[in-house]
């Protein structure tokens, strides 16, 4: 009887035990942020996705070293897209209640935040889509999960139409003018579509739309449409190889670089690196950073992880375009937490639900961003229930035949032109998907 009591005794304080390791493991576990980090390091896309992969993790190891997020340390796992919609969407599924739940997903593709669109409602988790995404997810009042920060296509668009005209001496002077939009035939390279027509239709100029087919290495078809119509202005909204295999054709084909203007995942040191002097006069649009070697948050990764051994990629990489937009991206994931935790409580791990309130009320004064080291690399980010881009300033950097230079002032989108398009197109969704627009009690929920 004895030995079934101290059997019994002992299997009971076996349980306890195990209870306490398993509640303790769970604290710890709850005591982290988490992050997942779709990337695609494997690919096609690779010399683009890869210096954006390192910037974003980067990012978050810099905010464990800094302390956390008001305590919180930060974790996060990496998961392989390729690129791909479909396997997006697997890594959306595999991480989205890992290690307490998703903080927010980050696509780095408009296809695949097209297809988490639909998913986010449901699952409570916000998704970040910065500079990329549907350009009508703007509209907070229909796209409550979905934050475009600093800027879509259709700015991209705008701004670069806006740049053309003032090299051309005023918006009357695009009459008749012939632009050519070379796009990757995707979700991706089809945003600008709708903005540019309106612009044509507004200043009397020929656009003309020339697709690329994935992954963008045959163009020759392209460019020799493009030399036999001879546009005054060439788009490249490209990604990837598609980028530099434009530069390389319009060098063969003679077509003039400085006429070029790409999207800001069009102007980067992999798109140019391979052709160098050749890309010389290469343009394009940026959503607001450049290259930022001499940023005070380069210099603190640099002398925080790449010193000790702990950076992500290579140390000439740090600063660089591609790198630079990962830490950013990386960063607004951190603040909208941080915003967060001054509503429901300082030094503890928000939901997927309370950080989204966060990203709605985001607020990042120039004051705040000099503090976080992106002094000189940003403008300021506000945004609000009704618009969840925040800012949407743009400048043109060019390619001297090494680096990149600016070479315009900073503009803004016309949103005259572009909220009524953002408007539009968010009621045709809402009404497909049998969506109400949110109320004003909602927007403080």
């Amino acid at each position: 009887m004895k030995l079934r009591q101290l059997a019994l005794a002992a299997s009971l304080t076996a349980a306890a035990a195990t209870g306490a390791l398993t509640s303790t493991a769970a604290f710890a576990q709850a005591k982290e942020q988490f992050f997942p980090v779709l990337v695609y390091r494997t690919g096609a896309y690779a010399p683009n996705g890869v210096p954006f992969a390192n910037g974003y993790v980067d990012y978050l190891k810099l905010v464990n070293a800094r302390g956390g997020i008001n305590g919180v340390k930060v974790s996060f796992e990496e998961c392989e897209t390729g690129y791909a919609t479909d396997r997006g969407v697997e890594c959306y599924e595999r991480l989205k209640g890992k290690n307490g739940g998703a903080t927010v997903f980050q696509p780095l593709s408009t296809g695949i935040t097209f297809a988490l669109t639909e998913k986010a409602p449901t699952d409570k988790i916000p998704l970040i889509t910065a500079g990329y995404g549907r350009s009508e997810s703007q509209d907070g009042m229909v796209f409550k999960w979905n934050f475009p920060l600093t800027g879509t296509y259709w700015v991209a668009a705008d701004v670069l139409i806006q740049h053309i005209a003032k090299k051309e001496g005023g918006y009357d002077k695009l009459k008749g003018k012939k632009i050519a939009l070379v796009y990757h035939d995707s979700p991706f390279g089809k945003e600008p579509i709708p903005l540019l027509q309106e612009r044509a239709a507004m200043h009397g100029f020929q656009l003309s739309l020339l697709p690329v087919t994935h992954p963008g290495v045959e163009q020759k078809a392209t460019w020799l449409q493009i030399r036999q119509n001879r546009p005054d202005y060439v788009l490249n909204w490209g990604w990837g190889i598609m980028n530099s295999t434009a530069l390389k054709e319009a060098q063969a084909t003679g077509y003039p670089r400085d006429k070029m203007y790409g999207v800001w995942w069009a102007g980067a040191e992999p798109d140019v690196k391979d052709v160098a002097e050749g890309a010389k006069g290469y343009n394009a649009i940026m959503m607001q950073h450049g290259a930022e070697p001499n940023a005070a948050v380069v210099k603190e990764v640099l002398e925080k992880l790449h010193a000790k051994g702990q950076g992500t990629g290579p140390k000439d990489e740090v600063g660089q375009v591609l790198y630079m937009r990962g830490l950013t991206a990386a960063m607004f994931a951190v603040e909208g937490v941080r915003v967060a935790q001054e509503r429901f409580g300082k030094g503890k791990v928000m939901s997927g639900e309370q950080a989204r309130w966060g990203y709605e009320n985001l607020n990042l004064t120039q004051a705040k961003l000099d503090a976080l080291g992106f002094k000189g690399v940003m403008r300021p980010i506000s945004t609000s229930c009704a618009d969840h881009m925040g800012a949407s300033w743009a400048r043109v950097h060019t390619w001297d035949g090494s680096k990149f230079v600016w070479t315009s002032d900073w503009y803004q989108a016309d949103e005259q032109i572009i909220k009524p398009m953002v408007k539009n197109a968010a009621d045709k969704y809402a009404a497909d998907k049998k969506l109400q627009r949110r109320t004003p009690a909602d927007c403080q929920s």
